[in-house]
């Protein structure tokens, strides 16, 4: 076997070394360069600015504690409805790109908006209308809010000029109500109202640092070597805390703390912002 594989490792053996000395023959010397300054990966650092608007906002319906004299609860409430308006956000930040593909930035985002609601509770509002009627409110709101979020991007790839890209991002959120303010009126039930005209009620609003976390999607393009145009699609949602204190009366109940939570805000936003490299 050896005999067979032998000559014909050997003819291999001189044909590489046939070609080796016609490659010494080559001129490297006037070879062209090539240029890796275009072959590099894009990376270094970025800022960006962005407006949003978010066409739906959800928020949930807020609760509320009722206390009775004594410093006994009466009743736990909810709103029977609220509607929480569309709101425009702006914001800045700076990033890093890593790579062709990955990229992160911190970024600070602010929006306001307000809160339309009402609620009923199964008592009359006072003892001039009459058991069988209850009490019911019309509340509105508004509130201003900052958030901090760290965030993540996978850039998939540039097709016909477009740069499509999916990302995360998680942080906080400054939420700070100002007075909610309610204004009572008797719902005729079992018996009717007495026509009695109740006078509103100003409740102060919290502040809260709240969690939250947004997922993105949407693509870039190149406007100039300078200046890309960035379109997406933003879903964040932000955890409820601390919404409205009680009033002077309930007060001197003995209630202390929170009477109103809100459920936080689930937001679909669409963005449009621009990111300046640095490198």
């Amino acid at each position: 076997m050896f005999r067979r594989i032998a000559p014909f490792g050997i003819a291999v053996l001189a044909g590489l070394l046939a070609t080796a000395a016609g490659a010494s023959d080559i001129d490297i010397i006037n070879a062209p360069e090539i240029d890796i300054s275009q072959s590099a990966v894009a990376q270094g650092w970025y800022i960006r600015g962005d407006l949003g608007y978010s066409g739906w906002t959800k928020g949930g319906k807020p609760d509320y504690t009722v206390y009775a004299p004594g410093g006994v609860i009466a009743s736990q409430e909810s709103f029977d409805s609220a509607r929480f308006s569309d709101d425009l956000s702006y914001g800045v930040g700076v990033g890093y790109q890593f790579n062709d593909m990955i990229r992160a930035d911190l970024t600070t985002d602010f929006f306001s908006g307000d809160l339309r609601g009402d609620s009923n509770i199964a008592a009359p509002c006072s003892g001039a209308d009459p058991a069988g009627t209850s009490c019911g409110f019309n509340h509105d709101a508004d509130y201003s809010a900052i958030n901090v979020m760290a965030n993540g991007y996978v850039d998939i790839g540039t097709f016909a000029g477009f740069t499509p890209y999916i990302g995360a991002g998680v942080g906080a959120t400054r939420v700070s109500w100002g007075d909610l303010n309610s204004q009572p009126f008797c719902v005729a039930g079992g018996a009717a109202c007495s026509g009695t005209t109740y006078a509103g009620e100003s409740l102060a609003g919290y502040d809260s640092w709240r969690f939250t976390y947004a997922l993105m999607a949407g693509a870039t393009v190149d406007i100039t070597e300078r200046l890309k145009l960035d379109v997406g699609y933003r879903y964040s949602d932000t955890a409820g805390g601390r919404m409205f204190q009680y009033g002077a009366t309930e007060q001197g109940y003995g209630a202390a703390g929170a009477k109103g939570r809100d459920e936080g805000f689930k937001k679909h936003e669409i963005r449009v912002g621009f990111r300046i490299p640095t490198w």
